[in-house]
């Protein structure tokens, strides 16, 4: 097992009038051959967007893209005509298959900071679709919560559904002290969203700082004294 500790002020960072964007892997114009994913996720940004501003209608093809809001909202339209409020405790999903365009708008009057994540979906040319479902209340248990999933075991659960079979995102909101086990897998990737964590055999992370962990065997990680909420991708392949 191996861990690779990225402290969240290392990202390579987008800054404008309207946008505050750190990206844990290659992203846009900052490219590091080294650092281009991990896993199957290929994506995981880490976005402010100031009110009454946001991104216009762009494009996607063959991404299983996943957004979760830790302030504020976000306005999701598409070119399928998927409409939503995206908020916290609200997970989202869009598959944008054989391709899509849509926007992301912050129509409300404070900043809104969420996670935008990227994986490689199972088949490519896929029908565009769109999911979002509230988790929040799943989450008050401090537990470790599936919730956008394609690994098997998931299907039924609260989770939404992503394309990819051999990938899942939990989330966990974890009171000063509380502690949960990460998954055992081949790759494991943990984000510190909000607050400080112990990592078993790794030690302190705070607020945006992440973990990779190749041959994950079931680490402890533990809340300190503010608590944290934490988002872990359990990868297969």
């Amino acid at each position: 097992m191996s861990v690779d500790i990225r402290r969240g002020e290392d990202r390579f960072r987008t800054q404008s009038d309207w946008l505050d964007s750190h990206h844990s892997f290659s992203f846009g114009r900052y490219y590091d051959p080294a650092n281009v994913g991990f896993g199957l996720l290929m994506v995981h940004n880490d976005e402010v967007v100031a009110p009454g501003t946001g991104f216009d209608t762009h494009p996607h093809q063959d991404l299983e893209i996943v957004t979760w809001v830790l302030r504020g909202a976000l306005v999701h339209q598409d070119s399928e005509g998927h409409s939503g409020i995206v908020y916290p405790g609200l997970a989202q999903r869009m598959s944008a298959g054989s391709g899509i365009q849509h926007s992301e708008k912050n129509d409300a009057g404070e900043p809104v900071r969420y996670i935008q994540m990227w994986v490689r979906p199972d088949e490519v040319d896929l029908v565009p679709s769109y999911q979002q479902a509230e988790v929040g209340e799943s989450l008050a248990a401090g537990e470790l919560v599936p919730i956008a999933s394609g690994l098997p075991e998931h299907a039924t659960t609260t989770a939404i559904r992503i394309n990819q079979r051999a990938a899942g995102l939990y989330a966990a909101r974890l009171a000063p002290g509380q502690a949960i086990h990460l998954p055992r897998a081949p790759y494991v990737h943990l984000f510190v969203a909000l607050g400080t964590i112990s990592l078993e055999g790794a030690g302190d992370l705070g607020t945006a700082d992440a973990a990779r962990l190749i041959a994950a065997d079931g680490q402890r990680v533990t809340a300190g004294p503010e608590g944290a909420e934490v988002l872990v991708w359990e990868l297969r392949s």
